[in-house]
């Protein structure tokens, strides 16, 4: 394969010690673009058949007992030919195993050293058990989502494991990539996931603390306003539907055949404009509409299942989605111009650890023992 077809990533190695999804979803977003990811698991959860999950593909996988001191001290020889180690233990846990950063440090300074929880490294909570709904909530941003006089909505867990924690986890190992070009020196990243939740709501503590955006459900953009939320139709399909604009709206407007509607920009017509835009959705098929607003700038488009994403022309001509393994999965993102990617593959078993600085002889050892699959 020429140079020019593979991944910007190609020639970084990481280590990723397993855990639940945000830690395997950051992997897979250096492995998407061409890093080779080892992923290190528990002795008795490495498998022969390939791995069908979305979040280890492009990945290898070995099984290491990192409790013992033999299959730490494996994992150390591992780290010294490693640029990152990815590592979602609560804080202080990888110290105990040997494994922490000062531990990896010791035998590799330029090693990127990435952690992610939920809490970060250090505070009040920093030791306490937590899920998204959590993160998101002491964050602030859970009390920003969900309807007008009812209580806050837990999204599915995106604000604060993905977005929050797997995606700024992603982001924070290539500055450091960056910046090692400068010192030659890898760097600790602490990627807390209250701390990248809030980070994402930047824009929305800002109108709070300027008073231009209000309790929940009220304001423009969270389903306050009739121009921009979801309207059921006739079959109990959904449209999206998020003119702002006033042309976007207009239009909208003309091609619904809607006639007398009250002043938009005076709050107090839109519970009525919300009731005559419900009646109007809900008169026609989901297809029907879809009809009515091809090719408009009217900003209504069919709340698609997964399913349906895949099939949607729009999709199918970006490549949004491939087939992997038979599964058919979200591609790759984002996208650099006239550079390639890394194997979508379903992740398989590592046998031979030679090339990352575990001779056959060790390895073979360490597998009579039970310490290594």
């Amino acid at each position: 394969m020429e140079e020019s077809s593979k991944g910007p990533l190609t020639g970084f190695r990481v280590l990723e010690l397993a855990g639940l999804a945000p830690g395997p979803f950051a992997g897979m977003m250096l492995a998407d673009h061409g890093a080779e990811v080892l992923r290190v698991d528990r002795v008795g959860a490495v498998r022969d058949e390939p791995r069908h999950d979305v979040m280890d593909r492009g990945k290898r996988t070995i099984g290491l007992d990192l409790k013992s001191p033999d299959g730490a001290a494996a994992f150390r020889r591992l780290a010294e030919r490693a640029d990152v180690v990815i590592e979602v233990f609560r804080p202080g846990v990888a110290e105990r195993l040997g494994i922490g950063p000062a531990d990896l440090h010791a035998v590799n300074e330029r090693l990127v050293y990435g952690r992610m929880t939920g809490w970060g490294q250090d505070g009040p909570l920093a030791a306490a058990a937590g899920h998204d709904i959590d993160y998101i909530a002491i964050a602030g941003v859970l009390s920003m989502l969900g309807r007008a006089g009812e209580k806050p909505t837990p999204p599915i867990n995106v604000i604060g494991d993905f977005a929050g924690g797997g995606l700024m986890l992603a982001y924070g190992v290539l500055l450091a990539l960056l910046e090692r070009e400068r010192t030659g020196r890898g760097r600790v990243v602490d990627a807390a996931m209250v701390d990248g939740a809030a980070l994402l709501f930047s824009m929305f503590y800002a109108g709070a603390a300027s008073g231009a955006w209000g309790p929940r459900g009220t304001n423009l953009l969270d389903t306050g306003a009739p121009m921009y939320d979801t309207y059921e139709t006739a079959d109990g399909g959904f449209l999206a539907v998020g003119p702002l604009e006033p042309r976007f709206w207009d239009e909208m407007v003309s091609l619904m055949g809607l006639d007398g509607l009250p002043d938009r920009g005076d709050r107090a017509n839109w519970p009525a404009i919300r009731q005559r835009l419900a009646a109007a959705f809900g008169s026609r098929t989901r297809a029907e509409w879809e009809r009515v607003f091809e090719g408009s700038d009217a900003c209504v488009f069919p709340v698609l299942s997964p399913r349906e994403a895949a099939a949607h022309p729009h999709n199918r001509a970006r490549g949004t989605f491939a087939d992997v393994g038979g599964m058919t999965q979200p591609a790759p993102a984002p996208r650099l111009v006239g550079a390639g990617r890394g194997d979508l593959a379903p992740a398989t078993r590592l046998r031979d650890l030679t090339s990352w600085g575990l001779p056959g002889d060790e390895a073979e050892a360490l597998r009579a023992a039970g310490l290594l699959a």
